[in-house]
């Protein structure tokens, strides 16, 4: 069997966001639809780093590109990068980075609003998206291990809406035991990103938050070693 590691901490390159950043300066303070640097590319550039840090977690198993059509992963042990699919009990839901072995072991979604408008419209359609993809998850597969992380420009945030997002989403959060609620996902973090800089906000959300993306990795780490350390692949 492979062997579980202590999965490294997650890395945003603060090159790469800052790449991002000059775009969305140079688009009017907002990401383009089309690349490069995209809202799309940003998205992408989340789920690599959370593949990777999956990958080590599990033993430096394959990260592998999935065929969306597919309700199976490319090979049995993998990581799988790209949209994939989940028939839950709620609806079908394609997620970014996954490990399915023998069925859902790991989902994770990577949500990105970039712009002013984008937040104040769409951050509440956000919200029910998170609870609502948990719990299609969950809901036949009360072992998986969901987590999410959402990025926001700073320039786009008010202090009413940040402090807002950051209760409802540490509200969202935490599901430690199978028998918590379907809708809440094991880990949530959320990075509010300087586009001057390309540098991850320090001081939000709070040091004492569940939501700080430095502990996503542990978090991760800690409730998939707890459901299945000791059975095959690990």
């Amino acid at each position: 069997m492979a062997t579980l590691n202590t999965p490294p901490p997650i890395a945003l390159d603060r090159t790469r966001l800052a790449e991002f950043g000059k775009t969305w300066a140079d688009n009017g303070n907002r990401l383009r639809r089309s690349p490069p640097n995209s809202s799309l590319d940003l998205g992408r550039f989340i789920d690599s780093s959370v593949a990777t840090v999956l990958s080590k977690m599990l033993g430096d198993i394959p990260i592998l590109t999935p065929n969306s059509n597919s309700l199976l992963p490319p090979e049995p042990d993998c990581i799988e990068s790209g949209a994939f699919r989940v028939v839950g009990g709620v609806r079908a839901q394609n997620f970014d980075v996954g490990h399915r072995p023998d069925g859902v072991r790991i989902a994770f979604d990577s949500k990105t609003l970039n712009d002013t408008d984008s937040v104040r419209k769409n951050y509440q359609n956000m919200i029910n998206d998170l609870a609502t993809e948990a719990t299609t998850v969950h809901s036949r597969f009360p072992y998986a291990v969901v987590a999410f992380i959402i990025a926001i420009p700073k320039p786009c945030l008010g202090s009413t809406q940040m402090a807002g997002l950051v209760s409802t989403l540490e509200r969202l959060t935490g599901r430690k035991s199978v028998v918590n609620q379907n809708h809440l996902a094991e880990a949530i973090s959320f990075v509010v990103w300087n586009p001057d800089s390309g540098e991850i906000d320090s001081e939000v959300p709070a040091r004492d938050s569940p939501l700080r993306i430095e502990d996503f990795s542990i978090q991760v780490g800690e409730i998939y070693t707890a459901r299945y350390k000791g059975l095959p692949p690990h």
